[in-house]
This record gives C-alpha cells, sequence and structure tokens, in this order.
C-alpha cells in the first residue's frame, strides 16, 4: 500500500559514540521510518532524495516507507528469479501441455536476458537446465538438479538482468526477436510466434501486478508480430473419393486405426477428442443403417512426463474451449457405425472403456491393454503410409490431407458444402460460428456463384437480358424534349 501524507524531519546528529552517526527520520501514514549513516554527506544525500520525491508527488510505500521507485529498486528480482516465481504461480492451474508451452517459451527467451556472456555454458546446456529442470516445477521441487545440469544452473541463477532492465525498449524487442526464432535459427510460424508472445507477455504482465515493474515494456515497443493464417488450405481438404480410399489403406494395413481415423472424417472429430472416446460414449443407431451420436465428454492429451500431476505421459481434459463439465453431441452416420461396430467387436476396449488404446505386443500381436492412448507417432506413422500407398507423387508433394488433423477439415468443409447451417456445423464441430466462418471461409464451395445470381434477380439483370431477346425493351416512361 502507497501513501502520500509524508513528513521528513532534519537529520539527527549522534556524538556521544566514538564514531558520530546521522540519522534521518521521516513518517509515512503516521507510521516512523529511520536510517542512519556514517557521515553527514551520505544522510544529506538520502533526506534529500525523499524532499525530492515528497515535493514530486511521488507515493511513498507504507512497508518499507521509501518512494514507490526507491522500493522497486530494494525489491527488484532478476529475471531468472521472476521467471521461476512466474512458473510456480501459473502450475497448479495450468494444464500439463500449457505448463509444457511456458517453459519451452522461458527457456526460449531467457537466453536473449543474460548480463553477461562471460564464462557461459553452451545454448544445448542453457536449454537443457532451463526446459528439463528450472522451469518444470515438478522436477525443481523433488530436489537438486541433476549433476549433468547443476553448473548451468548455477551459471543462470547469477547471470540474468536484474527485471528493472525490462524497461529498456532495445532490450524487450531483442527478446521479441529471439521468440520469433525457431531453435535452427529459421523463422518460426505465425502461430508459434503469438502463442510464445503471449507467455511472455504475461510473465511481463505478473511483474506488473506486484509492482516490480511500473508498466508493462511491451507497450514500449512497437514490434508486430506476423499474422496468423487462419484459414484452411483448400488444398488440403480431400474429397470424398479420395477420403475412402485412404481410409481402406489403412483398413488393410493397420485395421485397429481404420475407425480412428473414421471418427476424424466423418465426426469431424479432433484425434485428442478421439483417443478419449469411450464405448459408453457411443450411441448405437435405433435402426439398422441409421444413424448414431456420439456424446462426447472430452479429450486426452499426450504431455509427457513430469508435465502432469500424475505419472502418465498423457492427461484427460474437457473438450477443447469448453467448461469441465460440458459435453458435445455428435452424429454418426452409417459408415463411420460400420466402423465403430466392427472396431468394437474386433478390438474390444481397454480396462478404461477407451475405443482407441495401445494394442499391439510382440512380433504385432494383439495384447491385453491398460488403456494407455495411441501414442502420436504411431497414428502419424500410419496415416503417412497411407498416404504414401494411396496418393499420386503429385499430390504426395501437396499439402493434401498432409495430417490426420486435414480429415476434420474436410468433414467440416463438407458438412457446410452439403447446405448445412453454419450454426449446426459449428455445435457439432466444437467451434463457434465466427470461427467456423474465418476459418473454413475458403472452404466453402459455389456460394460466390450463387451470390451473383441473387443480385442479378435483386437488379433485373437476368430478367431483362431475356427480354432484349424476345420482346422489345420497357419505355422507361420519360419524354425527351
Amino acid at each position: 500500500m502507497n501513501s502520500y501524507e509524508v513528513r521528513v524531519w532534519n537529520i539527527l546528529s549522534n556524538r556521544s559514540q566514538k564514531k558520530p552517526s546521522y540519522s534521518i527520520r521521516w513518517f509515512v501514514a503516521n507510521k516512523p521510518f529511520r536510517k542512519t549513516y556514517a557521515t553527514r554527506a551520505l544522510a544529506e544525500s538520502f533526506r534529500a532524495k525523499l524532499i525530492v520525491a515528497q515535493r514530486e508527488g511521488v507515493a511513498f510505500d507504507k512497508v518499507c516507507g521509501l518512494p514507490e521507485p526507491m522500493a522497486r529498486a530494494l525489491n527488484t528480482r532478476s529475471w531468472y528469479e521472476h521467471a521461476v516465481a512466474y512458473v510456480d504461480m501459473k502450475w497448479p492451474r495450468a494444464s500439463a501441455k500449457h505448463r509444457k508451452g511456458i517453459a519451452e517459451t522461458l527457456a526460449t527467451v531467457t537466453p536473449a536476458l543474460l548480463a553477461t556472456d562471460r564464462g557461459v555454458p553452451s545454448h544445448k546446456a542453457l536449454r537443457a537446465a532451463l526446459y528439463g529442470w528450472v522451469f518444470n516445477k515438478t522436477r525443481r521441487d523433488a530436489g537438486e538438479p541433476p549433476s549433468d545440469l547443476a553448473a548451468a544452473v548455477r551459471w543462470l541463477k547469477a547471470n540474468t538482468v536484474d527485471l528493472a532492465a525490462l524497461a529498456d525498449a532495445a532490450l524487450v524487442r531483442k527478446a521479441l526477436d529471439t521468440l520469433a526464432l525457431r531453435m535452427d535459427g529459421a523463422a518460426a510460424s505465425a502461430s508459434t510466434i503469438a502463442r510464445k508472445r503471449a507467455v511472455f507477455s504475461g510473465a511481463l504482465k505478473y511483474a506488473v501486478e506486484l509492482r516490480l515493474l511500473d508498466a508493462h515494456p511491451m507497450t514500449l515497443v512497437s514490434w508486430t508480430a506476423p499474422k496468423t493464417a487462419d484459414e484452411i488450405d483448400r488444398g488440403a481438404v480431400v474429397n470424398p473419393d479420395q477420403a475412402r480410399a485412404l481410409l481402406a489403406e489403412v483398413g488393410r494395413t493397420v485395421p485397429e486405426l481404420e475407425a480412428f481415423f473414421g471418427s476424424m472424417y466423418y465426426a469431424a472429430l479432433r484425434p485428442e477428442e478421439v483417443l478419449h472416446l469411450r464405448e459408453d460414449e457411443y450411441e448405437r443407431p435405433a435402426q439398422p443403417k441409421g444413424w448414431g451420436v456420439l456424446h462426447l465428454t472430452g479429450s486426452t492429451v499426450a504431455v509427457g512426463r513430469d508435465w502432469g500431476d500424475g505419472d502418465d505421459t498423457a492427461e484427460d481434459r474437457e473438450l477443447k474451449h469448453r467448461a469441465k463439465a460440458a459435453t458435445r453431441d455428435v452424429p454418426v452416420p452409417p459408415p463411420l457405425v460400420r466402423l465403430l461396430d466392427h472396431h468394437v467387436k474386433e478390438y474390444p476396449p481397454g480396462s478404461n472403456g477407451k475405443l482407441f488404446v495401445t494394442r499391439r505386443g510382440p512380433g504385432g500381436r494383439y495384447v491385453p491393454t491398460a488403456g494407455q492412448p495411441i501414442p502420436n507417432n504411431t497414428y502419424g506413422k500410419a496415416w503417412r503410409d497411407a498416404r504414401a500407398n494411396v496418393l499420386t507423387p503429385a499430390q504426395q508433394r501437396s499439402p493434401l490431407a498432409r495430417r490426420p488433423y486435414d480429415l476434420r477439415h474436410a468433414a467440416v468443409s463438407l458438412w457446410l458444402n452439403a447446405g448445412v447451417p453454419a450454426t449446426q456445423v459449428a455445435e457439432w464441430a466444437g467451434h463457434s460460428v465466427h470461427v467456423l466462418m474465418r476459418v473454413y471461409a475458403k472452404c466453402v464451395y459455389g456460394q460466390e456463384e450463387a451470390a451473383r445470381r441473387r443480385i442479378e434477380a435483386a437488379l433485373g439483370i437476368a430478367e431483362n437480358a431475356d427480354a432484349n431477346t424476345t420482346r422489345p425493351a420497357r419505355s422507361s416512361g420519360l419524354k425527351r424534349d
């Protein structure tokens, strides 16, 4: 808390001791403070600072009694200390994936905020220490850093800039430029830059909240991040024949994954939503060859060990952009009903009820499973192999279905082009209508031509064109002089 109620007394000399001393006394909100110096010159200098701050209307801290800038300098911390404090503040409420994102960002930007390069460890050693221990609260709380990281950690603790140095716009710009690069020095993607910039901004905002900085340093820098390309590339969207061919190839080579990819194409599920899907969330059709329903309740995200709150390498989370208890219903067309029914029959769910779990054992045999989700690299390889076997060389070089996620894009595009109202598509896909139309606008075919026909009809162009060929043009009703 601060106060502007300040009274500064004259210097008090104490000559009764062998070495004289000089004390300054002042009151902040009627609370007394005192500071003693060995020489009058030092005492007068400090008192002058108090008087100047008082006259200029600077607020005084009620706890330490100093003007706010001096109090902030007294309590300053290094970037290392602040970044660790920020991680610890965010950790309890952050998902495992977000924790990794925070650690990755801070490990990227910290080498740009070093106070010196004297004795600096290699970049590889710095990153290993920062990402592998310093910014992982679980590992840090377990004890001292591993022997191979200890030297780098000790150096970092002593050699990052003070937080107050971030008031320098040039230093902030240097940090932002660092976030815009990948580890190999190439430019990072626009989405990566935006994500890392948000984390770095959050760390600086936390410093403002703690009154360690006067204002957010980024407001001093005219730095523009590359614009993110939200629209889906139309060239990545497969048509129904291509999708069926790819799914059939997966069914031939890795049959336990055909329904996995089918759920992305026919129901527009995200991969993490498919991994979370349980048998009791699949409502079968009431009639043969009818439609079923998926009652989605969450997602399963691979995060790696020591980032979550347990020992698992995956974390069950709520649906994206939804509250923890929210659900989402998605219709299941007959082709996906057949795939899911066959999958449940041939590959019983794991012990946790999930449909898509790790199954391959030694020699390719199917073995009982404890319900571990299919690793990203497993289904990623299966998709790359199917793509290589089905698509032509030219198509393989193109973005067509380059990622499994592109099946979801194909599904949403198909629904929109089929004339399903955007509000309904957004509900099934788990988007807002605004995001849906911004992302998929370029994948909707035929709307431009239909719009032209409506405008022609409104202007009477089509009617006049027909009239010109079949009957004389109507009189305008205006007479010439």
